[in-house]
């Protein structure tokens, strides 16, 4: 979906990926061949569908997660990166982030097929190995092959990437204004034509609508967002977030509302946001502030929600009034 507008100079793209949509906004835009950088931007996207869908059997994640242990496996460079970048900030986070929860994800329905108690059950008992344990990486030959079980999910972390590809391809046609998004997950390309930064909303974290709780300034950076609002399970009365718990197999339990992360690239800023919400808002501040990263953490309490900015760049001021 094409939309211009002449007086500015000004586009917006836009187009359906990853069971959701890819947007680009796009400040001078006189020179671009809009409908060019249109299909490059889809193809951006649909390529790391393809590589990085547990929701498309034929994907090459899909053929890593059926391979035997032992077995080399054939695989893209751009899978091999992101799959790098994870299992480094596996580590780093002691383990907050764990892409080896493809069975726990599957089991609670939150990948294509329904909720099978059976399949919850064993998720609930297995005996996991950090995935920066079992995966082996060898770029070099582009392959990775598997040292015991392991069933990889990268929902984490691969729209947080597939935003940075959308952000190469603007960058390829000589486009240096745009701000790129898929779902909650945004880069900016500098800032605006006119020298204002990218405005961009922190959603508050309401099951049942959409609305800014906060905002922040986007310029040469990437914001993303981890939350229990937007795909979640109902147990009892309870609603549990997708996001897994890797030290029980099962969704989390107590967590912030939503943890909001600015990083260099949206890959990493996605996935430090999916750490940080599994830490929780006390380990999760601590370890933002010691390995200086800008976060915002949503909480609900008695009086509503509570916000807990980490570092210099969001200006909490609610939107609400």
């Amino acid at each position: 979906m094409l939309k211009t507008s002449s007086e500015t100079g000004s586009a917006v793209l836009s187009g359906a990926t990853m069971g959701t949509r890819w947007s680009a906004h796009l400040d001078a835009v006189d020179a671009a061949d809009l409908a060019v950088v249109e299909a490059a931007m889809a193809a951006a996207v649909a390529e790391v569908d393809a590589q990085m869908s547990l929701w498309q059997p034929q994907s090459d994640l899909m053929r890593l997660n059926q391979a035997k242990p032992g077995d080399w496996v054939p695989l893209p460079t751009r899978l091999l990166t992101v799959l790098a970048a994870a299992l480094d900030i596996g580590r780093a986070s002691g383990g907050a982030f764990e892409i080896g929860m493809g069975d726990a994800v599957a089991a609670w329905g939150f990948g294509p097929a329904p909720v099978s108690n059976a399949a919850i059950g064993a998720a609930l008992t297995a005996v996991r190995r950090p995935a920066h344990m079992v995966l082996e990486l060898d770029p070099a030959q582009g392959r990775a092959r598997k040292h015991g079980p392991l069933t990889l999910d990268l929902n984490g972390i691969a729209k947080g990437y597939g935003v940075d590809r959308l952000a190469e391809v603007a960058r390829a046609h000589g486009l240096r204004h745009a701000l790129l998004a898929i779902d909650g997950e945004l880069r900016a390309l500098g800032g605006r034509a006119d020298g204002r930064p990218w405005a961009v909303a922190v959603e508050r974290p309401d099951h049942d609508r959409r609305a800014a709780e906060a905002l922040v300034e986007l310029s040469e950076a990437a914001v993303a967002t981890s939350g229990d609002y937007r795909h979640w399970v109902t147990v009892g009365a309870q609603k549990l977030s997708h996001t897994m718990d890797p030290e029980r197999g099962a969704p989390l339990r107590t967590s912030p509302a939503s943890v909001t992360v600015m990083a260099p690239d949206c890959m990493r800023a996605d996935a430090w946001a999916t750490a940080l919400m599994v830490m929780g808002e006390e380990k999760g501040a601590a370890f933002a502030k010691t390995l200086g990263l800008s976060a915002l953490f949503l909480s609900r309490g008695p009086q509503g929600i509570t916000q807990r900015k980490v570092g210099p760049v969001f200006d909490t001021r609610s939107s609400r009034a």
